[in-house]
């Protein structure tokens, strides 16, 4: 009789572990499945592909074509007959469609030294909220730029000399839903440069940022330190620039001061020549508007 009650103590101990066991394993189970509810992706970092001149981290939509008009007039300073510059203007056009929702071909055309570009921009990790959190997105951009503008006294200039490349890292954090900021390691190499002096490959690193002071309005900056001793035959100034975007429906419009002519990452980069110091300030905006090519583009909540 007492071997019985022993055995059948034995085994409702055992019982009450095993249920104990459960709960706990469904506990986890419940836990993990909560946190994967709660898990989501950041999205609108940035509301356009550019802070002002840089690229962002943002991509266009799987199905989606972007059209981008980049437009800076002439130097503020260049006084009341070029009316301040507006009798001037230097122009891009460009084309931006998503393969994927993580990855963007771009192709352009600026006026600034006809300049052809494209560029690849893939979004390798994408930043999350609530539980597991993954704490920026990270997206790698690579661009090779061809200028086509004749130079009579250098007719050497086949394709090889008019080429340049640019890679970037573009690591960005949403903080909150007013502020965002985005550094970019970047490498330049020209393939053509004035004097053996100069360094055919260059480094720098961009810092950006937007402050959102209203639903569709934000301010955003930008400055990108070229480092040192790198172009040593021309003086060549940071960039810094500033830009108030407005987000109208379908459109980004961005206002844009910049001491920055040119439009690609090797020339606002790698060759202003103007500084804010001397007055030479471009006044200018960006364009982008969406085209939802694809049904699963339409799905998609822009920019």
């Amino acid at each position: 009789m007492l071997k019985k009650i022993v055995i059948l103590l034995f085994i409702l101990i055992s019982a009450i572990k095993i249920n104990a066991q459960d709960n706990s394993l469904l506990n986890i189970l419940s836990d993990s499945m909560s946190a994967n509810k709660t898990r989501s992706f950041v999205t609108g970092t940035f509301k356009a592909t550019h802070v002002v001149n840089m690229q962002t981290v943002e991509g266009v939509a799987a199905g989606a074509l972007s059209f981008v008009i980049q437009h800076r007039f002439g130097q503020l300073n260049s006084g009341a007959y070029n009316f301040f510059g507006l009798d001037n203007a230097t122009l891009r056009l460009g084309l931006d469609y998503g393969i994927t929702d993580r990855l963007t071909a771009g192709i352009g055309r600026s006026s600034y030294q006809k300049t052809f570009d494209g560029y690849l921009k893939y979004k390798l990790i994408r930043q999350t909220d609530g539980n597991n959190q993954t704490p920026v997105t990270v997206s790698i951009l690579g661009r090779i730029n061809y200028f086509t503008m004749n130079f009579l006294d250098k007719p050497y200039l086949d394709l090889t000399y008019r080429t340049s490349y640019i890679g970037q890292l573009l690591i960005a954090r949403k903080f909150n839903r007013a502020l965002s900021l985005q550094i970019a390691p970047t490498y330049l190499h020209y393939n053509l440069v004035p004097t053996i002096s100069d360094k055919n490959d260059e480094f720098a690193f961009g810092f950006g940022g937007r402050i959102k002071f209203n639903k569709r309005m934000s301010i955003n900056a930008e400055y990108n330190y070229l480092l040192p001793n790198q172009t040593v035959s021309t003086t060549v100034y940071n960039s810094f620039s500033l830009g108030w975007d407005i987000e109208t429906g379908g459109h980004v419009f961005q206002l844009i001061l910049s001491n920055s002519q040119g439009l690609v990452e090797s020339q606002y980069i790698g060759a202003t020549t103007d500084s804010w110091g001397n007055g030479g300030i471009y006044f200018g905006f960006n364009i982008s508007r969406n085209f939802n090519i694809t049904n699963h583009a339409k799905s998609k909540v822009q920019w």
